[in-house]
């Protein structure tokens, strides 16, 4: 069964960072596609960056050169650094793995916020 918990959101000011984490287990595969998404109230769910087995990784543009996505596979860790934070991050960031069989579509899949496991998401708030 896999899971997928969040951690790190909070409230921050304008300019300041976070690093959100997320612990997957039961997700076990040498092709994989793991990603970032975030919900807003009032708006549909987004994806923020994406990173496959291969390390490649993909960002929204909104986030490109804010937000860094990486990985730990040793410890079974996905990680978002946000820096340079703006009021419109606000939002539930969810962690998210896609079904490996969509693992070379991980770029577009950015695209696509129905990967197959999701978290319960770890609130970020940023005030002006």
């Amino acid at each position: 069964q896999v899971q997928l918990v969040e951690s790190g959101g909070g409230s921050v000011q304008s300019g300041g960072s976070l690093r959100l984490s997320c612990a997957a287990s039961g997700y076990t595969y040498s092709t994989y596609c793991l990603g970032w998404f975030r919900q807003a109230p009032g708006k549909e769910r987004e994806g923020v960056a994406t990173i496959d087995s291969s390390g490649r990784t993909n960002y929204h543009d909104f986030v490109k050169g804010r937000f860094t996505i990486s990985q730990d596979n040793a410890k079974n860790m996905l990680y978002l650094q946000m820096d340079g934070l703006k009021p419109e991050d606000t939002a539930m960031y969810y962690c998210a793995a896609d079904d490996p069989a969509l693992t070379r579509y991980c770029a577009v899949r950015l695209r696509k916020p129905d990967f197959s496991y999701w978290g319960r998401g770890t609130q970020v708030t940023v005030s002006s």
